[in-house]
Order: structure tokens, then C-alpha cells, then sequence
């Protein structure tokens, strides 16, 4: 049965944000839901960048593409195959060279239009209302009621909210819920416990006509002290369109990520390209380039036992979810939103029922 639920708010217009917003929306029609981020667009760490100067294919800064393991085929299948039969996602063809992974129960899958159309499409599915440009720095709470509260100083009441950023910038919140966080010091523990790796992304963009002169779709770089990964996107993707020109996206590895991650993303830039020079000497110059930090890229140790998500706060509810609670994989995301969803109906039926 679909019901109503009070206005519930999510930070973090990512893959578990999207698909916990999808997920009320199904179960529970009339729901007022509220996304807000601080990025320009959504997709968190599944990002897609498009050029402004170039006129070419567009890069993901994010995740390179999708792997499903046995272990969620059959438990996330009604996802995967909604995603498939949208168009959304499509097997991968081209050549991963250096790939470690040959589990041959492993499908690996790749999103024609930039993986943030994974996201878009369960954002979509939820018709919430979405505020981008929007950087949660409080969060309050005031009676049954959380009060949200962004850097530029807009507010958001909610009845219940799901932080989904990364661990360490919910610890860094100000108001009544640090002083949560600070009475529970067993959760504030395994929160201080979760970490993250570090890396740079480089988008390469090309006008239309510009030869690249590699087959693959994607090679990594065992051997380099810096870059990790390359992609050629229009290969990777299975994309051709000669109005568009190739792009090509580059991540470094961790120690390089690590180790520069205070230098802002513009300083590295040049030292990226030079490596990426000696590695793939036969790459042209770009017509465009962009540059892009990734301090909390993906969970290096997740919260103690991977519950899921983890309630903050009974009365109102504060859940706090994401890959950090699972981990750094879209089934992980997935798996969150579930668990979180799960126990947004638990205590919403719990309150019809008094």
C-alpha cells in the first residue's frame, strides 16, 4: 500500500541519494522529498563532464563502468535489468587492457551517455524536489523536526533526513548534530574509522576529425608513479558519432592522489599530462582540458560491519547512509539505499500506528 510520509530530506544527489529517492517515491506516492547538493549537477563520484570549448564526447570523471558480481545478479536483478532494458546501461565491448579482473561470473557494463545517467534516471523516477549549489553545513534538530541548514544560509525543514555524503564531512557538520554524534561514542568511533582514498581525474576533450591512435577502451598503468587508469570514452562506451570528437579521461593512482592532495587540481594538471605523455606518446594535444580532485574517492574501510546505514537519530529520524555503509560499488550504493529505505518505513509505520 502507498502511502504519504512526512517531507524527508536527502543530502547527497549521488547514487544512494538518487536511489533512496526513487525507492520512497515507489513505496510511498504522495511523499514530499527534498535532494539537495553541492555540486552544479548530480551524480556525486559517478560523475560526467561535458565540454565547453570542444565539441566532443563527454568523460567520466567518476566511475569508469559497471561490474556485477554473482553475489547481487539475482539480488539487484529488477535494477539491472530496468537500467538494460532503458539503455541506460549496455554490456562492455571494448578492450580493458591490463584488467586483473577475469572472474568470468563477473558482467561488466558500461553507460553510453556518462555513468551520471545512472543517477539521473532513479532522480527522475523520484520527482523530488532537487537544489543543487547547496552545501549542507548544519543540521538541527528542533523537537520532531530537522532543520537543514546550507553555506548560503537557505534552511530545510524535514521530518526525517538520510545524509549520504562522504563520512568525513558529516563529522564536520555544526548545530545539535554534532552534539548526537559526540553522545553516541561507539557510532562516533566507527564513523572516525571509515576511510577514503584519494586520486586526480583529467578530461581530455577533441574536436571532431582528431585521430586517436589507440584501439582499447580503457588500459591501466601498473608501472607509472602517477596515473593509474586511461580511457578513450567514445571507445569505451561503444559511442560513434563524427559530429563529435573523442575524449579521453585519465586517473591517477592513489599514492600520486595521496601525496598531492592538497595541491589544488590546476597546479597538478600539467605534471598529470606529462606523465600521460611518456605512457600514451601518441596521444594528441587536447582541444580542452579539465581537472578535477577526488579527496574521498572510494571507501578504503568501511563502517565496522557494513550495516547498510546507520540511525543517528530516533525521534526525528537522522539515518546516515552510502558506499561508506556498504561499499564503493553501485550495488553497494544500491544496498544502502535499500537498507535505508527499510528503515525510513519501519519508524514511519511505527508512528501511523500510535
Amino acid at each position: 500500500m502507498k502511502t504519504a510520509m512526512e517531507r524527508v530530506g536527502i543530502v547527497g544527489a549521488g547514487m544512494t541519494g538518487a536511489t533512496v529517492a526513487s525507492l520512497l517515491r515507489s513505496e510511498c506516492a504522495d511523499s514530499k522529498l527534498v535532494v539537495l547538493d553541492k555540486g552544479r549537477g548530480v551524480g556525486g563520484r559517478m560523475s560526467t563532464s561535458r565540454s565547453v570549448k570542444a565539441n566532443s564526447f563527454p568523460v567520466d570523471l567518476g566511475a569508469q563502468y559497471i561490474s556485477i558480481t554473482e553475489t547481487y545478479k539475482e539480488k539487484h536483478r529488477r535494477f539491472h535489468e530496468e537500467l538494460i532494458s532503458a539503455g541506460i546501461l549496455t554490456p562492455l565491448r571494448s578492450e580493458i587492457e591490463g584488467n586483473r579482473s577475469r572472474d568470468p561470473s563477473v558482467s561488466h557494463h558500461v553507460a553510453p551517455q556518462g555513468v551520471s545517467s545512472i543517477v539521473k534516471h532513479f532522480l527522475n523516477q523520484s520527482e523530488a524536489e532537487l537544489h543543487t549549489c547547496e552545501q549542507v553545513t548544519q543540521v538541527n534538530v528542533t523537537g520532531n523536526t530537522v532543520e537543514v541548514v546550507s553555506e548560503g544560509g537557505n534552511t530545510y525543514q524535514c521530518g526525517s533526513l538520510v545524509l549520504t555524503m562522504p563520512v568525513p564531512q558529516i563529522l564536520q557538520l555544526k548545530g545539535t548534530i554534532a552534539d548526537i554524534i559526540d553522545s553516541k561514542p561507539d557510532v562516533k568511533k566507527k564513523l572516525e574509522m571509515v576511510s577514503y582514498s584519494s586520486r586526480f581525474a583529467v578530461g581530455l576533450f577533441y574536436n571532431p576529425g582528431t585521430k586517436i591512435g589507440y584501439t582499447w577502451g580503457g588500459k591501466y598503468i601498473p608501472e607509472d608513479s602517477c596515473i593509474r587508469f586511461v580511457a578513450i570514452e567514445n571507445i569505451k562506451r561503444n559511442l560513434n558519432n563524427p559530429k563529435l570528437g573523442p575524449s579521453v579521461v585519465v586517473h591517477t593512482n592513489v599514492p600520486f592522489g595521496m601525496e598531492h592532495l592538497e595541491q589544488d587540481k590546476n597546479v597538478m594538471v600539467p605534471t598529470i599530462l606529462q606523465h600521460l605523455r611518456d605512457v600514451l606518446p601518441e596521444l594528441p594535444e587536447p582541444d580542452e582540458i579539465k581537472g578535477h580532485k577526488w579527496r574521498f574517492s572510494q571507501v578504503h574501510k568501511a563502517y565496522e560491519d557494513s550495516p547498510g546505514c546507520v540511525v543517528l537519530n530516533e525521534n526525528p529520524l537522522i539515518l546516515l547512509a552510502g558506499d561508506a555503509f556498504s561499499h564503493s560499488t553501485m550495488d553497494g550504493c544500491i544496498q544502502s539505499a535499500i537498507s535505508t529505505k527499510e528503515a525510513l518505513l519501519k519508524v514511519h509505520s511505527t508512528k501511523s500506528n500510535i
